[in-house]
This record gives C-alpha cells, structure tokens and sequence, in this order.
C-alpha cells in the first residue's frame, strides 16, 4: 500500500513538473515571440526591399544607441550644428547620424516599436496626401500624449477624426478668420503698451523676455473667439497646460511608450494630478457656458465651443462615430484647441522676432512695408494684410527653419504601399521636417541661410520640389488652423514691428528645445525701443 502510494505521489509531482515546465516554456516563448520575433519579421519585410538601418538589441531595440548618441552631442560644443538655425544634428542626432550612414528612408527599432523614416520628398507628399484610413496617427503616442490631447482631433483617426473635423473645420476657414482680426488687434495693442510702459519706466530701452507675452496674447485671442472667454478667466487652464507639456516632455515620449506612464513614479503622479485638476476646470467652463445659454437662450452667432457642445450632444456624441462619452469628447476638444491654438502661434511669432533681431535689414525692410501699406492711419485688416509680401515670406521662412513641429508621424493599420515599398501593418512612419526643409538638393546651397526672398513668387517656386515644404503637414491632416495662425502671425508682427525697434539682447541663449513643439529653451530676450 505504502509503496503504491509512493507510487501515485511521484507520478503527481511529475505531472505537475512537466505541466509547470510546458507553462513556462510556453509563456517564455509567446514573450520572446511578442519582443523579438514579431518585431523581427517586420523588418524581414522591410529588408527583403533594400531597406537597412542600425541593428537593434534585444529588448530595447535602437534606444541604447539613440541615447549614446545624443548623450555625445550634448557633451559636445554647440558649434558643432553646421549651422545657427540647425537644430536636428542637436535634438535628433541619432536620425541625422543614421541618415548620413542609410540614406533618406531607413528602419529603426524603439523596444518593440518598429519606425520606418522616410525624407524622400515623393514619398512623403505619397504619405501625407494618403485619405486611406489605412494610416493614422501612432496610437501609442496618442496614449503617451493622452494627459494633453486625449483623443482629439490632433491624435484621433478614423471616424472619430472625421467628425471633430467637420465640427472644427469650419471655424477656422478665411472668412471666419477675417472676423476676427478686430479681437487679434485689440490683444496685441494690450502686450504693446505693456511694453511701452516698460520701455518708458526703464529709460528708452527694455529687455524684454518676449514668449510669455506672447503665449498670453495667443491665449486671449483662442480664448475670446474661440471661447467666448478672455485669457484671464481660462489663465488657470494655460498654466497647467504649460506645465502638463513641460513635464511630459520630460518623459522621453521619443524613446518610451504608454505603459512607462503606469509606474508610480513622482513625475508620473504630477501628470495625473495635473490632468485631473485641467478637465475640472475645462468642465467648469462648460458648464457656464450653459447655464448662460439657459438664461440667454441660443444666440445667433455661434463660436467654436458652442460647435463643439452640439457636435457632441446632438451630432455623433453618443454613437459608433465617437463611442467616447459626452464630457470626454468635449473636454479632448478644448484642450487641444487650447494648446494648438495658442502654443504654436505663440512660439512661432517669438521665433520670427528673433530672427528679424538677427537681421535687422529683413526688420528694416518688414517695417518700411507695413508703414507703406498702414501708414496715416489706415486700418489693419485683411486687405492690408494681402498686401504684405515681405511679412510673409519672413514669416514662411521662419517656418522653413523652425516649424513647431518638428515631425510627421502616421501608424500603419493595414498593408500599405507607399512609392515602391509595402509598409507592413504595425510600422511607424516618421518624417524629420527640418532636414527636408534644410535638403540642399531641394532648397539649394543656401538652405541652411535666413533668406526669405526664396519665396518671393510663393512656395512653387520657392524650391524644386514644393511637397517638401510642410510647416502645416499636408493632405487631409493638415493643421485646420493654418489660415488662423498666419492671419494672427501677420497682425501681431505688423504691430510690433510698427512700433518698436528690436535687436537681441545679450542675455539671449539660441537653444532650441523639443517640448512637444520646437521652442527656444530659455526664451528670446529682445532690447526693445519705442518708435
């Protein structure tokens, strides 16, 4: 009996090892099959067509290369850019590295995360001018980036982006935006006499540190005709705003994914709190909004919030076109009209300024223009603005070298082919805009030059292959709010211009930095006099 139970007893624990065994040995190969082998055959595909690119470790893909590399460029000299405005070799000089060595479309690994970077001009207008839903916007940067755009229409795809298109769109078409000059004028003469107060109080001359004026310019402009607000009341919201983008981008978004922001880290913490406290405040907001539209009734001009209300209650808020809950789609929607309203135009108008600092014959040039076309009173609007040529091809050419952003992104949700290669589905395609804006195969031996005369006859003309210019993106996902940031830019330049001097203070410290958009790190510092 003894020895039949000894029997029964080894053969259970035997069982039971080779179960445990098959367990493991299962689940070691579904996780080597998850971090490796998958992985693996999308670059198979890829390099079955000539595509190459830096070979990746296991695990952490090109990370610790990418790191090793900027680690390199940051102990190294600033001068080491081949020149002032080139800020890819310093920010991104893993991709610039890698594209010297494979050329202008190569492969590249982030842990599991496949890239495929493509700068070929054909390829990218092929790209970017895709209607196929089949690309969209990387999913896992829109879940990194969910704290500060949640599923708006800057990192939604699909039906969802559809919808908040046709909601948004419409507001920012020209002749929307011609009605609001009169609020963009009336905002930027509140930050100028700021600023003469302040040249007045401090002798003839100030040094100014101009980008948060300008963020709260843009901010008051978004929130009054947008809003129906003033920058003051929703001054809470751009503030945490400010600091949501700043400590997200501390992160490292680049490199890590969504699953990096579970930890329960300090800075993780920080991001929950301050995405919290910034849908309360939004949702108080909404909830004025309303009780005012109870007493008032509905009014007959409408701006974009109120669109927004109605796209979600009364349009596809509730069905399969969103299947996001009411207060989230509106709440998305608001917060990135509120940082791509503002941020953008806000730290594209401070790098004009710097640049027109840096070339004072372009200031010169700006400012005789302006007093031309607005001389003896004439008043700014859009047909002074249509007037301005050389106005817009400083502020073109600003663009050129520091586009907000830095990258076009798409997912591949399906098989797609693009020029000659079949992209296979899970692939993130990456364009660096500002080495195709810097390609002196496209823009000439001067690219890396402050020349806005390059678009003295438009953009056509500006270089041999137009696609390549892509400030705003191009095709269906081009910002919406392009017409609107160029009319703002115009307006607020043409005042300061027409009232101040400026040249860069000593103080100043060229810096770009990568905060979700491309902005001077440590702000522009301008010495300001009054005309």
């Amino acid at each position: 009996m003894e020895v039949v139970f000894l029997t029964v007893n080894h053969l259970f624990w035997s069982m039971t090892t080779v179960v445990v065994v098959v367990v493991v040995v299962s689940l070691v190969m579904y996780v080597y099959s998850i971090l490796w082998l998958k992985p693996e055959k999308l670059r198979e595909k890829l390099r079955i067509q000539g595509i190459t690119g830096p070979p990746p470790c296991f695990l952490r893909g090109n990370v610790p290369e990418m790191k090793r590399i900027q680690a390199g460029v940051a102990a190294a000299s600033p001068s080491a850019a081949n020149s002032p405005h080139d800020y890819a070799s310093i920010l991104f000089p893993y991709l610039e590295q890698w594209r010297k060595q494979y050329g202008q479309i190569y492969m590249y690994s982030t842990g599991t995360r496949q890239h495929l970077l493509v700068n070929h001009p054909d390829l990218v207008k092929e790209m970017s001018l895709s209607v196929s839903w089949d690309l969209g916007k990387p999913l896992y940067m829109g879940k990194t980036l969910g704290p500060m755009l949640g599923n708006g229409i800057l990192r939604s795809n699909g039906n969802i982006w559809a919808h908040q298109r046709r909601i948004i769109a419409p507001e920012f078409f020209m002749d929307k935006v011609k009605g609001m000059m009169d609020v963009m004028v009336d905002s930027a003469l509140s930050m100028l006499k700021k600023w003469e107060d302040r040249v007045e109080m401090e002798g003839g001359m100030a040094d100014v540190k101009v980008d948060q004026d300008l963020r709260n310019f843009s901010a008051d402009v978004i929130s009054r005709t947008c809003f129906g607000s003033s920058y003051l009341k929703g001054k809470e919201i751009f503030s945490k705003l400010r600091a949501l983008q700043v400590t997200l981008s501390k992160q490292g978004f680049l490199f890590w994914g969504p699953a990096y922001r579970n930890l329960p880290t300090k800075r993780n913490r920080e991001i929950r709190r301050l995405e919290r406290q910034i849908e309360s405040l939004i949702l108080k907001v909404i909830k004025e909004r309303k009780e005012e539209a109870s007493l008032l009734g509905s009014s007959a001009k409408k701006d974009l919030l109120e669109m927004i209300l109605e796209g979600a209650i009364n349009g596809d808020g509730h069905h399969d076109t969103t299947s996001i809950p009411c207060n989230r789609f509106i709440v998305d929607n608001c917060k990135n009209i509120y940082f791509a309203g503002h941020e953008s135009t806000a730290v594209a108008a401070a790098w004009c300024l710097m640049l027109l600092a840096l070339y004072p014959q372009w200031q010169d040039r700006v400012r005789a223009e302006v007093v031309q076309i607005c001389g003896d009173h004439r008043p700014l609007d859009a047909d002074a603005l249509q007037k301005m040529k050389t106005m817009k091809m400083v502020i073109q050419e600003t663009l050129r070298l520091y586009s907000p952003a830095p990258f076009l992104a798409r997912e591949v949700f399906q098989d797609t082919k693009i020029g000659h290669i079949v992209v296979p589905k899970g692939v993130h395609l990456w364009t660096l805009i500002p080495t195709l804006h810097r390609d002196p195969d496209i823009w000439g031996e001067d690219a890396h030059e402050f020349k806005p005369d390059r678009f003295s006859n438009g953009i056509s003309e500006a270089c041999k292959l137009p696609q390549a210019y892509v400030p705003f993106g191009v095709g269906a996902r081009m910002c919406l709010g392009r017409n609107f940031a160029m009319v703002e830019l115009m307006v607020v330049l043409s005042l300061i211009i027409s009232n101040f001097s400026f040249s860069l203070s000593p103080t100043y410290r060229h810096s770009p930095s990568y905060r979700m958009i491309l902005e001077p790190e440590y702000g522009v510092h301008l010495l300001i006099r009054k005309i």
